[in-house]
């Protein structure tokens, strides 16, 4: 039987939500490789492919099911019939008909913008958005890979202000070497920027606002200067200096590893070579798994069965109360969702 057989039969029997894998949406921009293509096995490869947006509720680039018999809904139309069963009922309460994540891979061909996001009271008052908390994982790392994140040297709001106008302003931050595993936390007003040959996945608030702080006098396809946002971002960043910047943690082979927890996710990350279960009985919120490496069978509890592979990424209903997972080979994947 196939898995959307499967998903379709069990789904009829109990009139639940089951497992759900979305079309990715690509996004083109000057930046951007092929590695998406690559790492995703989608064919024909395309060059200029910046970001792969897995699960998103941002307006004009909302998913869309790719799997079962609900194939062809948009995220946001499920939602709103579905409500707390598909998110939970405090996630429903606390963010309404929006899908509360947005789910990315970014593939960094040039270094990207430096940049940073405004936190929930800002974006609220400036945009009647939410604001933008984020974590990355480093899936890979081409060699003399670095991003930014933070300040190296403390500097004030006046004297960031020069730096921009002197070109001196990434001699302030703190730059750091990456490679595969490296972890992230980017709470809203951090300034920070992905630098060439990184490949990560991103997950962070659903919101779509970013201050462009420098972009090293780049241009766009027509020529043009992109546009900077030197004034708005004085007020978003958090100049404060941290000891560090980066994640540490310690690798725990079957069993889940936190590796970020904050008031808008939780990631976990699972590294397995044998059966796993994972229970969501007490937990009031959707699960969301993105797959890093291998491939992996899933059962939920209601007995619906779905294979997760490399560049994939499922969303767990909130109704969902345990799942199994059977990796095929060694497989890589984070865990996420809203305590």
């Amino acid at each position: 039987m196939s898995t959307n057989q499967n998903i379709n039969q069990k789904t009829t029997e109990n009139n639940r939500l089951y497992p759900l894998i979305f079309k990715p949406i690509l996004k083109s921009v000057i930046w951007g490789g092929s590695d998406i293509c690559r790492f995703k096995q989608i064919k024909p490869v395309q060059d200029g492919i910046g970001e792969s947006w897995e699960i998103s509720g941002v307006p004009h680039s909302v998913s869309v099911i790719a799997n079962g018999p609900l194939a062809g809904e948009s995220l946001d139309q499920l939602l709103v019939r579905t409500k707390e069963q598909l998110v939970g009922k405090r996630n429903y309460d606390r963010f309404g008909d929006t899908f509360p994540l947005l789910i990315k891979f970014i593939d960094a061909r040039d270094d990207l913008s430096i940049q940073v996001h405004p936190d929930d009271r800002l974006a609220k008052e400036r945009h009647d958005s939410f604001g933008k908390t984020e974590m990355w994982y480093v899936i890979h790392a081409a060699p003399g890979a670095f991003l930014y994140s933070g300040f190296d040297q403390q500097i004030t709001p006046d004297e960031y202000i020069q730096t921009i106008q002197d070109n001196t302003f990434t001699d302030k931050l703190k730059k750091h070497d990456v490679k595969k595993g490296d972890v992230f936390f980017l709470p809203a007003g951090r300034v920070h920027a992905i630098g060439a040959g990184c490949f990560i996945a991103e997950i962070q608030q659903t919101s779509d606002i970013t201050y462009r702080i420098y972009d090293f006098d780049r241009r766009d396809a027509a020529g043009n200067p992109r546009e900077l946002h030197t004034e708005l971002a004085k007020e978003a960043i958090d100049f404060k200096l941290h000891s560090s910047y980066k994640t540490d943690y310690e690798h725990n082979k079957n069993h889940p590893v936190k590796l970020v927890s904050c008031p808008y996710f939780t990631t976990h990350l699972l590294e397995i070579d044998r059966q796993m279960e994972r229970s969501y009985e007490t937990l009031d919120s959707f699960v969301i798994y993105i797959c890093m490496e291998g491939s992996c069978l899933l059962q939920d509890n209601k007995g619906n069965r779905v294979t997760l592979r490399q560049g994939e990424t499922l969303l767990l209903p909130a109704d969902t109360a345990s799942v199994t997972i059977q990796p095929g080979e060694v497989t890589r994947l984070l865990e996420t969702f809203i305590e």
